[in-house]
């Protein structure tokens, strides 16, 4: 079963949407959708209020009726001025970062709803969302303001495994993914990596043992002097049986091999589905080598690849992509690089960011998010 694919342009709101939805024969629907604003010519103020309009219209219609609202994440041209505009209906999880949409907007958005689902803010800032069998937390925003990008990632993590684990959870057993946005990340990326590396040594967290796919690249937060900021997703029921790590080994190398700790992709299977978490992948060959130095649509087509090969190790392909985030670190490479995608991923959501990538010679960086329909009857619908 491949996704299924919806644009729509709401011509007064000066928004284009366009949405996967995964609708299996047993459990419920689930949709990632991005919304772009199709002018530039707007204030801040009714950029933002377009945008919420048009995300409260998609919640009414028809399409989600029974579908919640469970996480968005804006990413804004000047998160600090920027968020004063940013609504919240105090349930959903809001992740907020700077990475300026490339259309010349001040915002695109990133929502994701899932059907028959209860949700709750816990006092801690956990969003909790509960299905009969399992229940995914989700942190965001998670940040510490004093310190470099080491002491901060020390301190972002130590509070997020003691959140964990008022939840009964752990950072090696039930978190699948996160994102880490580092401000100036040419200089400070190494800090937090050093940090990272430590944290998860003393949390089991080893090239023996496992990783967790992630994201690690440029953002910034609402504040200032915030270098490291972390959105975190886990799920409390899930048993160790049900998680894959995804690993390319003919195309990538294991990130272990140039001082990183993360998991090229994770795969999670539930009794009706299979949701596959690609990293932030970028040209790369199985030696641990920049492939297509300076030619961004080499390095795109390479990247691509690496891709198709985790996703076939999770029996999935490019059709059971729910959305692609795709980062430059070049804004002069957006008008090529847009080309590319709507001739090869036209029907895909997608957003195109400003946001170089941990490594300098990496023109461009994409992760997506998969899901895949099966039967297995060792677990617990979705």
């Amino acid at each position: 079963m491949a996704m299924n694919y919806t644009q729509t342009d709401w011509t007064d709101l000066f928004v284009s949407i366009r949405w996967s939805k995964f609708e299996p024969k047993q459990g419920v629907s689930e949709f990632h959708a991005m919304l772009e604003l199709t002018v530039n010519n707007l204030s801040g103020a009714e950029q933002f209020q377009m945008i919420e309009l048009a995300i409260d219209r998609l919640k009414q219609s028809d399409e989600f009726a029974g579908a919640a609202l469970v996480w968005k994440r804006y990413f804004v041209s000047d998160a600090v001025n920027q968020k004063q505009y940013i609504q919240s209906s105090a349930e959903e999880a809001v992740s907020i970062i700077q990475q300026p949409p490339l259309n010349g907007s001040k915002l695109s958005l990133w929502a994701y709803f899932v059907e028959a689902v209860s949700l709750h803010l816990s006092a801690d800032g956990m969003v909790v969302v509960k299905r009969p069998y399992y229940t995914h937390l989700y942190n965001v925003r998670l940040h510490e303001k004093s310190g470099d990008s080491y002491e901060q990632t020390q301190s972002i993590f130590n509070a997020y495994i003691r959140n964990l684990e008022d939840y009964q959870c752990t950072l090696a057993s039930n978190c699948l993914r996160t994102w880490i946005f580092v401000r100036n990340v040419d200089t400070q990326y190494e800090g937090m990596v050093k940090a990272r590396r430590e944290l998860f040594e003393k949390s089991g967290l080893n090239p023996q043992t496992h990783f967790i796919a992630s994201t690690g690249i440029e953002g910034q937060s609402v504040y200032p002097e915030v270098s490291v900021l972390m959105d975190a997703y886990a799920v409390r029921e899930i048993q160790k049986e049900q998680i894959t790590y995804l690993h390319g080994s003919t195309n990538l190398n294991p990130t272990h091999e140039y001082g990183v700790t993360f998991e090229r992709g994770t795969a999670v299977q539930y009794g009706d589905r299979r949701h596959i978490f690609i990293s932030g992948t970028a040209s790369i060959d199985n030696q641990g080598k920049i492939v297509h130095p300076l030619d961004v649509e080499q390095q795109t087509e390479r990247t691509l690849e690496n891709i198709r090969a985790l996703l076939q190790e999770a029996e999935a392909d490019m059709t059971d992509v729910a959305h692609l985030i795709i980062y430059l670190r070049d804004i002069a490479d957006y008008g090529k690089t847009k080309t590319y995608f709507e001739q090869r991923c036209p029907k895909v959501p997608k957003v195109i960011l400003s946001a170089p990538v941990c490594r300098p010679g990496w023109l461009i960086e994409i992760e997506c998010i998969a899901v895949t329909a099966i039967d297995d009857s060792r677990f617990n619908i979705f």
